[in-house]
């Protein structure tokens, strides 16, 4: 009963033939046609302002083939025809509904586990937007943590939906959980410290609702076959008419003239695309980044946290004359506590480790890309690149690093202080990852970073880039990546110093669980598994999911022109005709469904992390 109501079209159209029929085994044609012919020309009026609705927004009217053929048929007086063209029409609806839930499983099964309701420890269970932060929440076994927060209790947790962690990950009193994770065997509590908006999972939703939005590579894929297609079948129409002297020949060749391998087909194939790329851990924001990522030909990476690990360990303190190394850590964790670089995060760490308390930092002011800059216990600490550290320390001096190490210097109340070294390993799977890239199509890969040269060539050597421009700000970058060719550029990056140029490269791609930030926002695809190995998978799942629309709108153009040529010696009548249509539209959008079963990539890095469902 519910399909008869949500698809109304089919519905009274099934009445009106079931009347025609009727009258016609009555014996009373001429009111038969009368009341088909009325149904028929309402059909084609409201087809006609659909239309002149997309001609207006620059898509060619592919729907004119039908209308013709509606015409036609009417003209020849083969209105049971033209009421059976009516109903494929309006069938095509519900196979594009039924395909398109089909193909949106992936994405929906991420919508459907976002976290409704939260227990609150003291107020009982309330909606998760009114969670505020601050307030304490029981998180019960096997349910989904509804807000990132601070643990209370210990406990385990499954955050293969966030990380591609397939064991669980165990998290003890004050660290950090995030909302998505799935709580283990025993209850835990934990202490909101965001509210839901602002959470992992519901930016991860956000990011997956922004991704069903999008069709434009579709209509344009339909606009490319559009003309050609409708030309050829009216030739094919005139023709028949021609040779064989009869009008109804025009119209049983045009009523196999289907349109909907371009209208449903192809979108049902870019739907299965995202989904198939969502159950994998990739979000791509609409079908326009599915083209591109199938079309690449050149890709630039970020260094920290997108070809490395992201997380920099201490290799040591070396402190300048006149200073302590405890002392040299202290006063820059202190100055960087309010960073949110990756290095920043790390001196904190290893301050931690050692036991050091932070001072507190008054007047901190960031400089992208160079370093910071605070008063930490009245004293005037800058922490930084050397550039930067020797415009207020004029006695800096170079440090000599290992391969792949970096440094943040030091400078105190104008004297240089000393330098804090760093070193941050190459991802395992990021040589991987380069080679597969160049292995398949991608003529240019570069790396753009704002790290010093000796450390970027470094990394770029152990990845297989020869490429490196180094020691950049953002605004460098996205200068540089707009005169990289050949086009389309990839450029993937994590912080959120990469959002420009992610913003403003043809596919910006933000890396991990780190990308639902400023970077997530301004990227194109969002790789929700920490791995470089998902952008193998992006880029497969591009490629397969272009091969597949393009192949099932030539499916639907191959198998419409055949019957048209046989219908044009008369041996297909009008009727059958219009059900040899809806056939073609079945096997055109059952093709289009192989998009959700894209080819794995193969890649060892990327094997057994498991799907996000």
């Amino acid at each position: 009963m519910r399909g008869l109501t949500r698809y109304p079209a089919i519905t009274a159209t099934a009445v009106v033939l079931a009347t025609v029929l009727v009258l016609q085994a009555r014996g009373e044609p001429a009111t038969a046609r009368w009341v088909a012919t009325a149904w028929v020309a309402g059909f084609i009026v409201w087809t006609l302002m659909g239309m002149v609705r997309d001609v207006l927004r620059g898509h060619v009217g592919l729907d004119v083939l039908a209308v013709v053929a509606m015409v036609a048929t009417l003209a020849v007086q083969e209105y049971v025809a033209s009421l059976v063209i009516v109903l494929m029409l309006a069938g095509g609806e519900a196979l594009e509904d039924f395909a398109a839930r089909r193909a949106r499983r992936d994405l929906t099964a991420l919508l459907d586990r976002s976290p409704r309701t939260a227990h609150l420890l003291a107020g009982g269970d309330v909606p998760v937007d009114d969670v505020a932060v601050g307030d304490v929440l029981l998180v019960r076994p096997g349910e989904i943590v509804p807000v990132d927060g601070a643990l209370l209790t210990a406990g385990t947790f499954d955050e293969s939906s966030l990380t591609g962690e397939s064991l669980p990950v165990s998290r003890e009193t004050g660290d950090e959980v995030l909302s998505g994770a799935v709580n283990g065997t025993r209850a835990v509590r934990l202490r909101a410290a965001r509210r839901s908006s602002d959470s992992q999972y519901q930016q991860i939703v956000a990011l997956v609702a922004a991704a069903q939005e999008s069709r434009a590579p579709v209509v344009r894929l339909a606009d490319r076959f559009a003309v050609p297609f409708t030309a050829v079948s009216l030739v094919l129409a005139g023709a028949a008419w021609t040779i064989s002297g009869d009008p109804v020949r025009f119209a049983e060749v045009l009523v196999l003239a289907t349109p909907c391998p371009l209208l449903i087909a192809a979108p049902v194939a870019f739907l299965s695309g995202l989904s198939r790329a969502a159950g994998l851990g990739v979000i791509m924001k609409g079908g326009t980044v599915v083209e591109q990522l199938a079309r690449l030909r050149s890709a630039a990476f970020d260094k920290t946290g997108t070809l490395t690990q992201g997380r920099p360990d201490l290799v040591a303190v070396r402190p300048a004359t006149g200073f302590a190394a405890d002392d040299v850590l202290r006063l820059a964790a202190s100055a960087e506590q309010y960073s949110s670089h990756v290095f920043a995060d790390s001196v904190r760490r290893a301050a931690a480790a050692r036991g050091l308390d932070l001072l507190a930092a008054d007047d901190a002011e960031e400089v992208a890309t160079r370093g910071v800059a605070a008063r930490v216990a009245g004293r005037s600490v800058v922490v930084g690149k050397p550039a930067y550290v020797r415009s207020v320390a004029p006695d800096t001096s170079d440090a000599v690093l290992g391969p792949g190490q970096a440094a943040a210097y030091v400078a105190v109340d104008g004297r240089f202080a000393g330098v804090v070294v760093l070193a941050d390993d190459p991802r395992p799977e990021s040589a991987a990852v380069v080679s597969w890239l160049r292995a398949n199509g991608v003529e240019h890969v570069t790396m753009l970073t704002g790290d010093a040269r000796a450390t970027a060539e470094s990394v770029a050597g152990q990845v297989g880039i020869d490429d490196v421009r180094a020691e950049l700000l953002p605004g460098e970058k996205v200068r540089i990546a707009a005169g990289l060719a050949p086009r389309p550029l990839m450029m993937v990056g994590d912080g959120v110093n990469d959002a420009p140029v992610l913003a403003a490269s043809d596919v910006g791609v933000a890396m991990g669980a780190r990308g639902a930030t400023a970077a997530g926002d301004a990227a194109d695809v969002v790789l929700l598994v920490d791995s470089l190995g998902r952008l193998v998978d992006a880029v497969s799942v591009g490629r397969h999911t272009l091969r597949t629309a393009l192949s099932a709108i030539w499916l639907g153009i191959g198998l419409s022109i055949a019957p048209m040529i046989v219908a044009m010696t008369g041996a297909i009548p009008a009727v059958t005709g219009a059900l040899v249509q809806e056939l073609v539209d079945l096997a055109t959008i059952l093709y289009a469904l192989r998009a959700l079963g894209g080819p794995p990539s193969g890649l060892p890095a990327t094997e057994g992390a498991p799907r996000l469902r």
